[in-house]
């Protein structure tokens, strides 16, 4: 198994969540810069790792976990994107997609190094719920940057972290009865709420961005 982790880490956490973000942006190439996206990516592996270290040395805190992991989740990206630079800002709802998928990759190997797995096909339900989940954190680092964007953070925050309840308590119930194949719906509920945040709400500012430059044009031609 230890030397199956590289394979993992790389091919079922992080590639795939490049091949997301390589589709998701598909239409947003005015709104984020190539450097700051791969930044993001980056940033939210990283405090990606340091969320999962943190659960992993808490694990034992029984089902607190369920409400406590969400608010810690969430907050991790909101940190990030409620940096100056990002506030109020349209490109911020697609940077909170980058660093949402780069956030979530990191529990894909986390969930194949750590579990207890009684078979294959139990080892391959964590896989695929870990991919869902990775969804997720795509879509809610969406929803945190939109709320960023429109001044509603509070809102956006609050919805983000009602709906990663849904993630931990499946988790909990899976680990609590020892029923690993549970973790499969995780991929149905991440592929939802992705497809909600990507095209309910990023597509939003694709819109408002054709919005500004028919009023652009407008005023230009009023003022010749």
């Amino acid at each position: 198994m230890d030397s199956f982790i590289p394979q993992t880490s790389l091919f079922i956490g992080i590639i795939p969540a490049l091949v997301v973000l390589y589709i998701g942006l598909k239409g947003y190439e005015d709104f984020y810069k190539d450097k700051l996206i791969y930044l993001t990516f980056i940033t939210g592996i990283i405090i990606g790792v340091a969320s999962a270290a943190i659960e992993l040395f808490t694990q034992d805190i029984g089902l607190v976990y369920i409400v406590l992991f969400p608010i810690l989740e969430q907050l991790f990206k909101t940190i990030i994107l409620n940096m100056g630079r990002f506030q109020e800002k349209q490109e911020t709802t697609v940077y909170g997609f980058s660093l949402g998928l780069g956030f979530g990759s990191v529990f894909t190997p986390v969930a194949i190094y750590f579990g207890n797995f009684q078979d294959l096909f139990s080892m391959i339900a964590a896989m695929i719920g870990s991919f869902g989940i990775t969804l997720f954190h795509a879509a809610t680092g969406i929803l945190i940057g939109y709320g960023v964007y429109v001044n509603k953070l509070a809102k956006y925050l609050t919805f983000s972290i009602l709906l990663h309840f849904v993630i931990t308590t499946v988790i909990g119930v899976t680990n609590l009865l020892s029923i690993g194949y549970l973790q499969i719906t995780l991929l149905i509920y991440g592929l939802l709420i992705f497809w909600y945040a990507l095209k309910r709400v990023m597509s939003r500012i694709l819109t408002e961005g054709q919005r500004r430059k028919r009023t652009k044009k407008d005023i230009e031609i009023k003022s010749k």
